[in-house]
């Protein structure tokens, strides 16, 4: 009987994570490699994905620098085929590559027009990459893993996918006003419906389809906006990135083996109250 603690170990098993290079992407990475698994850190900028796979080299573990444009078809692909090409199979994808206007150090919000303002061209960069490229991923990595008789396909959701944004936490007294822009509600909430549709698609054939979703992350944010966020938390603080790592490891592993259709919620309790 395997015990508890066995169930997290990925020993033999091989993982895909897009946007490898970014903030969740990176410790996702490193999680998953640190419990046994080769990762293919997949992004479209071609020195992040190489510093992660050299982190994750340099603490001996296997990992497989991959340069893709996710919303093109032939990319998707080829970025696949790579990966199973170099370790022989693919057990686990991680959809983590997603456009997400962050608030910087200054407490400015990357495009912040308001809805009525919204550039159309904006919009459809963010389905394209947010939604399309996430379908042409999972396409590719679901063909393999129909083959295998096995794997496990995690979407990142949000909170904003669950509930609307709380945009006065981005106004600053004496600016023009800032927003969360509608394509991010709009794209992570479609990852809850993406995951049902997968989950209930793949029945029988072992591949298991959950979502996490995740609160807002530390990342050196400007201190009245950290300050604001951790005002709406029941736990009164922002997330660790390494604490949602922890949750993706869970979904990732056999220790989530009964699961698959649902969505993993890890907010500090911003969605309890």
């Amino acid at each position: 009987m395997t015990s508890a603690l066995e169930r997290y170990r990925l020993d033999g098993r091989v993982a895909l994570v897009t946007g490898g290079g970014g903030l969740l992407g990176r410790h996702f990475a490193r999680t998953l490699a640190e419990a046994g698994a080769a990762v293919g850190v997949l992004d479209i900028r071609a020195d992040a994905a190489a510093r992660v796979a050299q982190e994750i080299e340099a603490q001996g573990g296997r990992a497989l620098a991959l340069v893709a444009d996710i919303t093109d078809p032939q990319q998707a692909h080829d970025a696949v085929h790579q990966l199973v090409r170099t370790f022989g199979r693919l057990d686990i994808l991680v959809n983590s590559a997603a456009l997400d206007p962050k608030v910087s150090a200054e407490g400015e919000v990357r495009t912040a027009s308001a809805f009525e303002d919204f550039p159309l061209e904006t919009w459809r960069q963010a389905l394209d990459v947010n939604l399309t490229g996430t379908f042409l991923i999972t396409q590719a990595a679901a063909r393999v893993m129909r083959e295998q008789n096995y794997g496990v396909i995690i979407n990142l959701g949000s909170t904003y996918g669950l509930v609307g944004p709380d945009q006065r936490i981005y106004q600053k007294p004496g600016q023009p006003p800032q927003y969360k822009p509608v394509y991010y509600t709009v794209t992570k909430a479609a990852m809850l419906g993406f995951t049902r549709y997968l989950a209930t698609y793949y029945a029988g054939t072992g591949i298991r389809v959950n979502t996490l979703v995740p609160g807002g992350v530390y990342n050196h944010q400007d201190p009245e906006f950290v300050a604001k966020y951790a005002q709406r938390t029941v736990m009164g603080r922002m997330a660790q990135a390494e604490e949602i790592a922890a949750a993706l490891l869970f979904l990732a592993s056999d220790a989530s083996s009964y699961m698959t259709g649902a969505h993993l919620v890890v907010d500090g309790g911003w969605t309890a109250w």
